[in-house]
């Protein structure tokens, strides 16, 4: 089709705010809607709904968004695409008929399956694939947990083919995220599957777009300046038939797009400069951003190589059981304080098996002006394999009212847990791309099956020789995030940070400055971990992978911040020498 194709965001995960597709129905005019709904975890969830009840397992809440519009999308001949089929693609694609067929409109309904491994787990390690831990090498069979899902990553030529056989609405389930976009382009702009940097392109602009608000100001380290944040609007994607890409917002909506808020999301999630995708492998260390208007930033130099021979497998597991309950310190002596709920926490579990995490959250203030400048959180997490020395736990800590610290309370208008919830852990694996089945079933029942691309190369991650020193000169202690901004994320258990300067003459001090040696200083608690550190000089980003910081996975790992979204800002707090000018 002539001219570049308009893609719109209207959820970045499930949970994100129920009006966004009210919001974007209303905005500028686009030709494809896309929503998010899936994160790692949330299959898991979605996988436990459909076991009590087969006929769900989806996003249900999508049918709510949706059914307002149903007149108005067919109206205007918008496209929408979704993942929000999680576990029951098929059961949501026949929902979604059910309100087309209500409203009496015109609308094709086609739905995206084969991502559900589950049922083929035995199978296919019979077959030899071992599904080994992409973490620890170990293979399936090892694994302590029985999976519950197990979801292959799914390519976007599905989408693409849906669309091509003239579907308006497309249901997937595990498609990966920047799929949602990468098909409704290459359908647009009649792309090959060999045409690697205009499929990277787009997966650079699924990447960025696929968080929502993220692009627009939402979770950015400058969001002083920028305006709208009581609701940032959702992005949109120009993409061109060459793949270059103006990253915009819908006009009057919350929110900005500069070339640090793209830059925060182009960095966020990710292992390195190679961001890999069933149809690709996008290089985004060519990637290159220019703002050229208001609310309007170009990517181009996108390039690409062929896609890996395997895609990723995510499987979850009940484990055990865990719970959280918390208290307040006051005060003086806050350490001897802790160490005494934690001596009383690890006697009322009396030995069992169970793991506890005590920690205390915040400083007191010293001379504090009020109590709550005097006070901190501490927090009580425990996991176990049985329920019964966690509930004896959380019974017990509420009879340390008499007989624990000075000044011993809790928020009694919080809902503190009194049942422990499944412990859920993570096992991301690979398998070759030839084992997924890719489907695609129109609204007439016929299937279309994808094949995978003919072309693959075994991907790798380039290597970044250490920096050289800083000349020195006139500094100042400050804290980092006076000059840098960060943005942080999970991939599994481990995190990933990115850290970048708007100003260019900062750049040769910040990749000088952030070596792995340095970060281990800045954060001890990733002191004994592997660090691997990349440079995007077009981006004047450093960013580096904590391997195992999160443990297993956000679901499992006992971390305050489970799945790593501070890491970024705790960087930005501690103090280094800046050069005076940069200040």
């Amino acid at each position: 089709m002539a001219g570049p194709i308009r893609i719109a965001g209207f959820s970045g995960y499930l949970g994100d705010r129920r009006s966004a597709l009210d919001e974007a129905m209303a905005g500028d005019p686009v030709d494809v809607l896309i929503g998010d709904y899936l994160a790692e975890f949330t299959l898991a969830m979605l996988a436990a709904r459909h076991r009590n009840d087969p006929s769900r397992g989806y996003v249900e809440y999508f049918l709510t968004q949706l059914e307002p519009h149903v007149p108005a999308i067919a109206e205007r001949g918008t496209r929408v695409v979704v993942n929000a089929g999680g576990f029951n693609p098929a059961g949501l694609a026949e929902a979604v008929r059910r309100l087309v067929a209500e409203a009496g409109a015109d609308l094709r309904v086609a739905h995206v399956e084969g991502d559900n491994v589950l049922p083929r787990l035995d199978e296919l390690q019979a077959e030899g694939h071992g599904l080994a831990s992409v973490d620890t090498g170990e293979p399936l069979s090892s694994w302590r947990g029985r999976p519950v899902a197990a979801n292959a990553y799914l390519g976007g030529w599905g989408i693409a083919t849906a669309l091509r056989a003239g579907a308006d609405v497309v249901v997937c389930g595990r498609v990966t995220d920047a799929s949602l976009t990468v098909g409704p382009a290459a359908w647009w702009h009649e792309w090959e599957p060999t045409d690697f940097d205009r499929l990277a392109a787009a997966v650079v602009a699924g990447h960025i777009i696929e968080c929502g608000p993220h692009t627009t100001g939402g979770n950015f380290s400058g969001f002083t300046e920028i305006p709208g944040l009581v609701a940032p609007g959702f992005p949109i994607a120009e993409i061109d038939s060459d793949g270059t890409t103006v990253i915009t917002k819908h006009s009057g909506h919350g929110g900005a797009v500069t070339v640090d808020t793209v830059t925060a999301q182009l960095v966020y999630e990710i292992q390195g400069p190679r961001y890999l995708n069933p149809d690709v492998t996008a290089h985004l260390d060519t990637v290159r951003l220019s703002e050229i208007g208001p609310d309007r930033v170009q990517l181009s130099g996108a390039t690409g190589s062929p896609p890996p021979p395997t895609t990723k497998v995510a499987l979850f597991a009940p484990i055990g059981h865990q719970i959280v309950t918390t208290l307040y310190a006051t005060g003086l002596d806050i350490e001897e304080k802790v160490a005494l709920i934690r001596a009383q926490a690890e006697a009322l579990l009396d030995d069992a098996e169970a793991e506890l995490d005590v920690s205390a959250i915040g400083v007191a203030a010293e001379d504090p002006q009020r109590q709550w400048h005097a006070t901190v959180q501490v927090r009580i997490m425990a996991t176990a394999a049985e329920r019964e020395p966690l509930q004896r736990l959380v019974a017990g800590v509420g009879q340390l009212y008499l007989s624990s610290i000075p000044g011993f309370f809790t928020d009694t208008a919080a809902r503190q847990a009194a049942t422990p919830s499944t412990r859920i852990d993570y096992w991301p694996a690979l398998l070759d791309v030839g084992a997924v089945g890719h489907v695609v079933v129109l609204d007439d029942g016929s299937r279309i099956e994808i094949e995978p691309c003919a072309a693959v190369e075994k991907p790798s991650q380039p290597e970044h020789p250490a920096p050289p020193p800083w000349e020195p000169r006139s500094t100042r202690r400050a804290p980092l995030g006076r000059v840098a901004h960060a943005r942080a994320g999970d991939k599994g258990g481990n995190s990933n940070v990115g850290l970048w300067v708007s100003n260019p003459d900062a750049w040769p001090w910040l990749r000088s400055l952030l070596t792995s040696d340095e970060l281990r200083r800045l954060m001890p608690e990733a002191a004994g971990l592997e660090i691997v550190r990349h440079e995007f000089p077009n981006l004047r980003a450093v960013h580096f992978v904590l391997r195992g910081l999160l443990g297993t996975g956000g679901s499992s790992n006992l971390r305050v911040d489970p799945i790593g979204k501070a890491v970024g800002e705790f960087l930005r707090a501690r103090l280094v020498d800046v050069p005076e000018e940069l200040l």
